[in-house]
């Protein structure tokens, strides 16, 4: 006979209080976490504005039911929406990740902790507009610094230890819980009622990463992160009900998160939250790619260069090998054909052969105008990944974070251009003196993109300026990207 199941009520699992204390108590004065938080913000609004160029993005903006206004709702950058903060965030989300081109975490999970943006600023504007008609003081914009720094840290301190991806399971659970935690604090839950919001977005249903991969690599990988954000605020609304949790959502036998979708392995911690991630998170400036091939593709575009100066052609080529990381070897190495961007930008083969004929890599070049060139494929064909246990090994060294490949080139003749080894992308820590003069280019670039001159000096003023930025209401720098 079975012993009786007992019905007391337990304590919180400690992950979830770690969390949620870290969230009410602790105070981000890194003056590094917030100017790059402020970095932060521009680049992701950035992404979000360049992807409204795209058709397969934009028809899935907007309220649910056509023609809805939300008085004091959150607008959208970038369109003439206004809506309730869960579909706000939806929409604010599936833009920032749409081009893939967002800032990147990579550890034993990878992701893109800017994703948060979409639940965060729709919650701020939306609580800043309701303050106003009620003549209360709005949010200003540190709050929104403050709580990307939080959610990124929750996001990427999880994600050093604990592979989400082994599993099967997307990287945007990740974003739904960080997003529910900072949310929770701003819509004012209590400390139990936020330990009740962080239970509910781990008993939810989690993405799988099918849409990833071969051979059901699709759109979804680019509004998942909506998807997950929208998610984040509405379990924060719930929670804010008085609506139960869950205290051992994770360590529960048969029925918690670790036994059903963790095959019975807690979670474990490299290190404590504090301000770690931002600071170190990687921000993709010269390329919307995925991030394991952000220096396969700057390696390529040395090499176009070398092939002119050679006077080499693309047809010379016999073989390029990339020396390359485990992880990149897993999720990016493929053969075949390709259905559709969301395909051809999760191939570092792709990755590297536009680079390397077209002497670019831009959104446009994962459309099918341009995988209709057959030296493409061609060339595709051509290039072999193996890795390199030191390039894995120093990926994973916290003290470097590396995310190296290197690039050699072989000809038909039997000659061989030197080895092009690029350790560390563009947009990581150890090259931001080099880096944020180009994420700022990239930010203009893209608010060209949508507004006139007058509108992208205002945006260009408020947003450069970190003082500035920091004290001003979160509803009237939002105000500043509406057409």
């Amino acid at each position: 006979m079975s012993a009786p199941i007992s019905s007391v009520r337990p304590a919180p699992d400690q992950v979830l209080v770690d969390i949620v204390d870290y969230v009410l108590g602790y105070r981000i004065d890194s003056a590094l976490a917030l100017d790059t938080a402020r970095n932060c913000l521009i680049d992701t609004l950035g992404c979000g504005l360049e992807a409204l160029s795209y058709p397969a993005c934009t028809k899935l903006l907007g309220p649910i039911a056509p023609g809805t206004v939300v008085p004091n709702g959150a607008k959208v950058p970038g369109t003439q929406f206004q809506l309730d903060p869960v579909q706000a965030a939806f929409n604010i989300g599936a833009m920032i990740r749409w081009l893939d081109f967002n800032d990147t975490w990579l550890a034993a999970e990878w992701g893109h902790p800017s994703d948060n943006l979409g639940a965060i600023l729709a919650t701020a504007d939306w609580l800043s507009r309701t303050a106003v008609a009620a003549g209360k003081p709005p949010l200003v914009m540190k709050d929104v610094l403050v709580a990307m720094v939080k959610a990124h840290e929750i996001q990427g301190v999880i994600a050093l230890e604990n592979s989400f991806n082994k599993v099967g399971l997307d990287h945007v659970l990740l974003v739904k819980l960080a997003s529910t935690a900072v949310v929770g604090q701003m819509v004012g839950l209590s400390r139990d009622e936020l330990v009740n919001a962080v239970s509910l977005a781990f008993v939810d249903g989690h993405a799988l990463r099918t849409y990833r991969h071969a051979p059901n690599t699709g759109s979804r990988k680019s509004w998942a992160a909506g998807d997950a954000t929208a998610r984040a605020v509405r379990l924060a609304l719930i929670a804010k009900t008085g609506e139960m949790g869950y205290p051992t959502a994770l360590t529960a036998k048969t029925w918690g998160f670790y036994d059903v979708l963790f095959k019975g392995h807690p979670f474990t911690f490299q290190r404590s939250y504090g301000s770690y991630v931002m600071e170190n998170v990687l921000f993709k400036i010269s390329f919307p790619a995925e991030f394991h091939a952000q220096t396969a593709a700057e390696a390529a575009m040395t090499l176009h260069g070398r092939l002119r100066a050679n006077g080499r052609r693309i047809e010379d080529i016999a073989k390029i090998t990339i020396r390359t990381h485990e992880a990149a070897i897993r999720i990016i190495d493929k053969t075949g054909p390709l259905a559709n961007p969301a395909d051809r930008d999760h191939c570092i083969q792709y990755m590297v052969a536009v680079p390397m004929i077209f002497g670019r890599l831009t959104a446009a070049d994962y459309e099918d105008a341009i995988a209709a060139d057959p030296r493409i494929d061609a060339l595709r064909a051509k290039i072999v990944c193996v890795e390199d246990p030191q390039f894995t090994a120093d990926y994973h060294d916290p003290n470097k974070r590396s995310i190296a490949n290197a690039l050699t080139v072989e000809f038909a003749d039997g000659t061989k251009l030197n080895e092009v080894v690029v350790e560390y992308p563009i947009g990581h820590k150890r090259r931001r003196a080099e880096g944020i003069p180009l994420l700022v280019e990239k930010f203009k670039t893209n608010l060209a993109r949508r507004f006139p001159e007058k509108q992208r000096r205002a945006i260009l003023d408020a947003s450069l300026d970190q003082a500035k930025l920091e004290s001003m209401p979160v509803n009237e720098y939002v105000d500043l990207y509406v057409i």
